[in-house]
């Protein structure tokens, strides 16, 4: 693995790691919601075993998360990210492209999406609109800072420092199920839980969005997992090979 940089469209600098493999295929990863790229070693996990199977692999840190050049972090500026981290791939030859994103980092990819991607796992995914109660995750002194700046800040030691806008946090309630997915023309594996209320809201959702995406299209359920599925991240990784293998195969 080799930790590797590039810029974004903003001229940032993004941090990713890179697992080369011999092959001319390449999975780009995408982290959740104020999370990083290693996101708890779940990624870690999967890079690994994804490189054992051949398979190039570059996960990274969306701006403003992890060791990436700070920022505020918005929905359009983590799509501009995947953007830029796409067009660093196809710079090192590779045209083979296929996106793995969990939770939020899954609203991303199929956002992102175009004729250069050619299949997609998603974790968790965010597919339709969300409502969430933010005053029950913050306090009532972070929703102040976050009317009176646009943005709130957290701090931790896990997480280091994230300044969240408002307006990704009004994103997940705008979200038009038909509008995001009508465009898709590949192959996706949708894997949830079923366990936990926010996992069974997007679970729901995922269903209905199995009607929209094209026929081949898959949709997985962990049973008895949470959001997230870190308990259980061997069957993720499973379904994830098993899926790439038969839709995203090396030339031999």
């Amino acid at each position: 693995m080799e930790k590797v940089s590039f810029k974004n469209s903003r001229g940032l600098r993004l941090v990713g790691d890179f697992y080369k493999a011999n092959s001319d295929n390449i999975i780009i990863m995408t982290h959740g919601f104020i999370n990083d790229r290693s996101s708890q070693g779940r990624f870690d996990r999967l890079a690994d075993r994804l490189q054992e199977e051949n398979y190039n692999v570059l996960k990274f840190d969306f701006s403003g998360c992890g060791e990436s050049d700070s920022d505020i972090i918005k929905l359009d500026k983590e799509i501009d990210d995947l953007l830029s981290a796409i067009d660093y791939v196809k710079e090192k030859g590779f045209e083979k492209i296929a996106l793995f994103g969990n939770s939020l980092g899954g609203l991303v990819c199929l956002k992102a999406y175009s004729e250069d991607i050619k299949t997609m796992v998603l974790s968790g995914p965010v597919t339709d609109s969300m409502n969430y109660s933010w005053e029950k995750f913050y306090s009532n002194k972070k929703m102040k800072e976050l009317e009176e700046k646009g943005y709130l800040t957290l701090e931790s030691e896990e997480i280091g420092e994230r300044k969240i806008s408002k307006e990704i946090l009004d994103a997940f309630s705008e979200i038009e199920q038909k509008e995001l997915l009508k465009d898709i023309k590949v192959p996706i594996l949708i894997i949830h839980g079923d366990k936990g209320e926010e996992e069974k809201e997007l679970l729901k959702r995922s269903k209905k969005a199995l009607k929209i995406l094209p026929s081949d299209s898959q949709l997985k359920v962990v049973e008895d997992a949470r959001h997230g599925i870190r308990e259980d991240y061997h069957i993720v990784i499973e379904l994830t090979v098993d899926w790439l293998q038969r839709h995203f195969k090396i030339k031999e």
